[in-house]
């Protein structure tokens, strides 16, 4: 442990912390820390002091009262809590996920073994017999996208699953593994997973390349599968084309299985249809029989065509009625409107005004066709309206969009009947005219302004986010971000940090999107840094906690607390009730001290442990000190730390103040809450929130809460002072 661990109260192992039981109704059978059910009630700020909040908490949903704790020593890396196990680590480990129940049936019941000339795939059974062997519990599927690499390996974990069970053993825990380091580039291995009878899926695919050091990653990785083998568990990787190393070394070449045949997308589609979705006749649509006609639908795949084509096919079949109608319409949805978007670019080649008005449709979808028309005109640069002889002629304008596949429902457009027909215009677009890229996106930061509304941003933005992802190019998501700064009310900073949190997870954009939010989190915009810390509490914090965590402490340094910083410490709250992160931001706190971030920590202590919104946090850190001297040691440091720092004096007087709410609620306790204020006020009594905690301010009247807690806590060798120079103890 570092000298910091021991100061902020980790003296040799994590500190531990109690934690009410998790929630009858949790989806998990792990006991968690789950959040409350009901929030504690809200106080105003007591006395004239501001707000340190911000926007509200998300309200909790279990019982707030503490109960059935329990914690054994953990120098086993295990606590007990509630009469139950629950893995800890001194590092918390990465998120780990179920993985897609569908995609488990599916290599169950649907598997597919042949290539598109009836060749054996034999890439999960190579998998699966590393797997089972001796030597590390490791299998790296390597190869081009679109080789089945994610589908194989799942497939080998779910027949060592298979084979336990049949032979009396528990089947395996199949869960997939975050990349969520905070590093990319140097993964910290240590933090890999290791519970018992597990098997691990882990896609690094999109970051293996940015690796500084892969042969060391390699090394860390077969050592760490040793583990696993000693404990029942297993791992897959799945690696890119030449990214694994295992060229460096026998050993690293023995776990690497590469994908060279992908399975028949023919038979993977079928398989789909008859075992998952039980759609025989839609299934009998790609038949491609030796002799006789081939199915309908056959001629949607072909030898080209990847696992995911396939399984997309399956689904859209599924999904229409079982005629020729629904057989046309599934064929158009599929081949993403190819033909028709073809022909549209065809009938409009000398018509660029037309194909202006096409495009405007699909980006103010849902809008006036008036709109539509300027905006296109607009895209055009064309000014001019023209005299009255050439508006007479030609056709009308809802023809115009007619023959572009728009409709025009009750004078507004409408592409509804066409269900990704916008997204497969602005591919075409963007692939068969690059000169019109900057262009359009200078067009579209036009259209975005206060006066259109968040629907428009809406829709425009989940365009861009589809096409980026589709093409991997970030320039889209550039454009994105710098209408940030165009709007500051919420609802048009939510909008772009949904958007943004959908990129940042997508599988190949990913990694750069998260890489660019750490870059945005350090910008002096406020808005800019309010949108990464509304990002780091939706799934993308759920995902990568330890990379939210990082973000958020470069929004939460910032020199005035701002909307940004309030924004990020609610982030902070929201996201560190989530089942089993309470420990990880915890640690952080110590982390950031040591690396000279005190401001970042003192706030986000604060936050933490603020029970105005939601008292869980302060119940669990109370009920831990109540058990654990090293807790309670911690949590006497960390207020003495922040109280030392004058910038959030504010935060620190108004938390104090809500630990009284918190007690006179019956929310917590007062023995433990009465020792540590104690020994932070014998440290720290000439501090301003501690002397306006027991001493008051002039003119100020405070409510029964603190004037009770203020009673409870005083001391006579206090009130000397107060008593020397003959006044009244003032605010009571």
């Amino acid at each position: 442990m570092t000298e910091d661990n021991h100061r902020v109260g980790f003296p040799e192992e994590p500190a531990r912390f109690g934690v009410p039981s998790a929630p009858r109704n949790s989806p998990s059978s792990t006991p968690s820390f789950g959040p409350p059910t009901a929030a504690a009630p809200e106080h105003p700020p007591t006395a004239d002091l501001p707000d340190p909040v911000g926007a509200p908490d998300p309200a909790p949903d279990a019982d707030p009262k503490p109960h059935g704790v329990e914690i054994s020593d953990n120098r086993n890396s295990q606590i007990v809590v509630a009469g139950r196990d629950l893995t800890m680590y001194s590092k918390p480990p990465l998120t780990v996920t179920p993985i897609p129940s569908v995609e488990v049936e599916a290599v169950g019941l649907a598997w597919v073994g042949t290539g598109p000339e009836h060749e054996r795939v034999t890439t999960a059974e190579d998998a699966r017999v590393l797997l089972a062997g001796p030597g590390p519990a490791l299998a790296v599927v390597a190869g081009a996208p679109g080789m089945g690499k994610r589908t194989a390996g799942i497939r080998a974990l779910w027949q060592v699953s298979d084979a336990r069970q049949r032979s009396g053993a528990n089947p395996l825990d199949l869960q997939e593994v975050h990349p969520d380091w905070e590093r990319p580039e140097s993964p910290d291995i240590e933090l890999m997973p290791t519970q018992e009878a597990t098997g691990y899926l882990l896609d690094v695919a999109s970051e293996i390349d940015a690796w500084k050091a892969p042969g060391d990653v390699a090394k860390q990785l077969l050592a760490h599968a040793e583990k696993l083998r000693e404990v029942g568990s297993y791992l897959v990787v799945i690696a890119n084309e030449d990214g694994w190393p295992g060229e460096q070394s026998g050993a690293f070449d023995r776990v690497l299985v590469t994908a060279r045949i992908r399975p028949s997308a023919h038979e993977i589609a079928i398989a789909h249809l008859k075992a998952l979705y039980g759609k025989p006749v839609c299934a009998d649509w790609l038949q491609r029989p030796i002799v006789g006609s081939p199915g309908p639908a056959a001629m949607l795949l072909n030898a080209g065509s990847t696992p995911a084509d396939a399984v997309r096919l399956a689904a859209t079949l599924a999904g229409v009625e079982e005629s020729l109608k629904g057989l046309e319409s599934a064929k158009s949805a599929f081949q993403e409107w190819r033909t028709d978007v073809k022909n549209v670019f065809t009938a409009t080649e000398d018509k660029p005004e037309d194909r202006a008005l096409l495009i405007a449709a699909l980006f103010l979808d849902g809008e006036d066709a008036l709109t539509v028309q300027d905006a296109a005109r607009a895209l055009l640069k064309d000014d001019s309206v023209g005299s009255v002889r050439e508006i007479l002629t030609g056709p009308d304008l809802t023809s115009r969009l007619n023959k572009v596949g728009v409709e025009v429902v009750s004078r507004k457009v409408s592409l509804d009947h066409k269900a990704g027909y916008a997204r497969a215009v602005l591919v075409h677009l963007w692939h068969q005219r690059a000169d019109i890229h900057k262009p359009l996106l200078d067009w579209l930061d036009e259209l975005i302004t206060v006066e259109a509304g968040p629907g428009r941003l809406q829709t425009i933005s989940d365009l861009l986010v589809e096409l980026a992802i589709a093409e991997n190019d970030f320039r889209a998501i550039t454009t994105i971000k710098e209408w940030i700064g165009k709007d500051s009310r919420a609802e048009h900073l939510d909008l772009i940090a949904r958007v943004l949190t959908r990129a940042a997870e997508a599988p190949a954009l990913g990694p750069q999107v998260r890489s660019k939010l750490l870059d945005w989190a350090q910008e002096p915009s406020e808005p800019v840094a309010r949108v990464v810390a509304l990002v780091c509490q939706g799934e993308f914090a759920e995902h990568y906690p330890s990379q939210a965590l990082v973000r958020l402490k470069h929004v939460l340094g910032r020199s005035d607390r701002d909307k940004a910083v309030r924004t990020a410490e609610a982030a902070l709250r929201a996201t560190a009730r989530a089942q089993g992160q309470l420990p990880r931001f915890w640690a952080a706190l110590g982390k950031w001290s040591a690396e000279g971030r005190n401001l970042a920590a003192h706030r986000a202590f604060l936050a933490l442990v603020d029970p105005r919104k939601d008292p869980w946090i302060l119940q669990v850190m109370l009920s831990s000190a109540e058990q654990h001297p090293d807790v309670k040691e911690a949590l006497i440091d960390k207020w003495s730390a922040a109280l030392g720092n004058s910038k959030v004096d504010a935060e620190s007087r108004q938390v104090l103040h809500n630990w009284a709410h918190a007690f006179a609620d019956g929310h917590v306790e007062l023995p433990m809450l009465k020792d540590i204020l104690d020994e932070v006020i014998q440290r720290h009594l000439g501090s301003s929130p501690i002397s306006d905690l027991m001493f008051g301010a002039p003119g100020v009247a405070y409510d029964e809460a603190v004037v009770s807690l203020r009673k409870a806590l005083r001391m006579p060798s206090q009130l000397q002072p107060w008593r020397r120079h003959g006044s009244g103890h003032p605010g009571s």
